[in-house]
């Protein structure tokens, strides 16, 4: 359990460095990622989603790019942008129409952002994959802390499943969730999904 002495916000701040000084250190982060995105592509949320926002994987993430590779030709992808406070989603076709943009991420090229055609609401994701730093077995969620996803996720509506992408190293016991914090519907790791399952009765 977190220690109540402790501020919240200072308790972030260590799982953030503890969980990135983990994540780096990971071995197989390739591997662990292909099947990390495999246990997601078979996940009946993804199955019946027909539009998906991801994130691009970048550093020590769980690497979402050669999963994202297929997906364009299977689902209509969507990947975020920063604008200023907060992200706008834009509908890819193929990874070549990403650029490295701000804070070291792929976003869609600069020239292709004002095509209308490509511009997606929240309301028409079917499922949205969040990346994160560290998280708890509750489904909490820690950012880097800017609060990007957390601004976006309140758009949505309560039957928008989210799901996030972690490797194992990056649980915790418990993570502080503050009140403007939003809990994922499902954590993947390479090992296992949280929260857990009830038992089937009988």
């Amino acid at each position: 359990m977190t220690d109540p002495l402790i501020d919240p916000l200072q308790r972030k701040q260590q799982l953030r460095t503890e969980a990135s000084a983990r994540r780096r250190a990971q071995a197989g982060k390739d591997r662990l990622s292909r099947e990390i995105c495999g246990k997601l592509a078979a996940l009946p949320e993804y199955l019946a989603a027909a539009t998906v926002l991801f994130y691009v994987g970048v550093r020590d993430e769980v690497r979402t790019r050669p999963f994202l590779e297929t997906a364009c030709g299977a689902k209509r992808i969507v990947v975020p942008y920063c604008v200023g406070p907060r992200l706008e989603l834009f509908h890819i076709e193929s990874l070549a129409e990403l650029d490295v943009g701000g804070f070291g991420l792929w976003e869609p090229k600069a020239e292709l952002r004002p095509r209308a055609d490509r511009r997606v609401a929240v309301a028409q994701l079917d499922l949205i994959v969040v990346p994160g730093v560290a998280f708890d077995g509750r489904g909490g969620r820690l950012g880097h802390g800017q609060g990007y996803y957390d601004r976006l996720l309140r758009q949505t509506g309560p039957d928008t499943p989210t799901v996030a992408v972690a490797f194992q190293c990056q649980l915790f016991a418990e993570v502080p969730m503050l009140p403007h914090d939003v809990f994922m519907r499902k954590i993947l790791t390479e090992t296992a999904v949280y929260p857990p399952a009830p038992p089937t009765p009988g």
